[in-house]
């Protein structure tokens, strides 16, 4: 039986397929680097700290010495209080803004929200509005994003050396015959622009990248024979 002839493709198919070839080989390389976890670490701080009437609480989230954010809670003379949080020079709070109002509330964030690049970061800085006739002793009634919650979290942007970096700081508010405050608890990701988890307090952070698609490829193969 004769051997079928060997069809030779044209030069511009050839080298596509070729490159096409090397760039799938490539990739699957890179795939299995790329999918091994990327590890970094989260820095936690446990803290109980009341919120003190007028006294600014200063937050450090890296204990670099520079103050990154500020929780406050002050009273006015018609028994309103107010729980607020200040973002030191470019650093941001995650929050929303109500329209009808055009108040602009920090969120409180459930436990195991990733913080990171894709939450609306800004000046957001209510966290709480109380009416009531004394601090505490009184009955107080309460509004806000973080009226009578336990175990929420603000979700922090700030600048490490002109680096962005993510954390979270922890906190329990209760309104009822009075008005309290309490950190317990705040941490950071050391490496910038990577995510973290809401509650999450030691061991590393592992951020695993999404794998290179079939499409993603071809694409490259295509580029790579122009």
């Amino acid at each position: 039986m004769r051997p079928r002839p060997i069809t030779k493709l044209c030069g511009s198919l050839e080298r596509r397929l070729t490159a096409y070839t090397i760039a799938a080989s490539a990739s699957g390389m890179g795939f299995v680097l790329c999918s091994q976890p990327a590890a970094a670490k989260v820095v936690y701080t446990k803290a109980n700290q009341e919120l003190q009437l007028n006294t600014p609480l200063s937050l450090d989230l890296n204990h670099d010495g520079i103050v990154d954010f500020l929780l406050h809670f002050d009273a006015s003379t018609y028994g309103r209080l107010t729980i607020f949080v200040q973002a030191e020079r470019s650093n941001r709070v995650a929050g929303y803004c109500r329209h009808l109002s055009q108040s602009c509330w920090a969120s409180a964030q459930l436990p195991d929200v990733r913080v990171g690049p894709n939450q609306r970061f800004g000046p957001y800085s209510l966290m709480l509005f109380a009416d009531c006739s004394d601090a505490r002793v009184s009955s107080c009634f309460g509004q806000g994003a973080w009226n009578n919650v336990q175990n929420r979290y603000l979700a922090l942007k700030f600048s490490i050396k002109g680096r962005v970096h993510y954390g979270w700081a922890r906190l329990n508010v209760s309104v009822n015959y009075g008005v309290t405050a309490v950190l317990t608890g705040y941490a950071y990701e050391t490496v910038p622009n990577k995510p973290l988890l809401t509650g999450k307090t030691k061991g590393p952070n592992i951020v695993t990248p999404e794998p290179e698609t079939l499409g993603h490829l071809a694409r490259g193969a295509s580029m790579i024979g122009e």
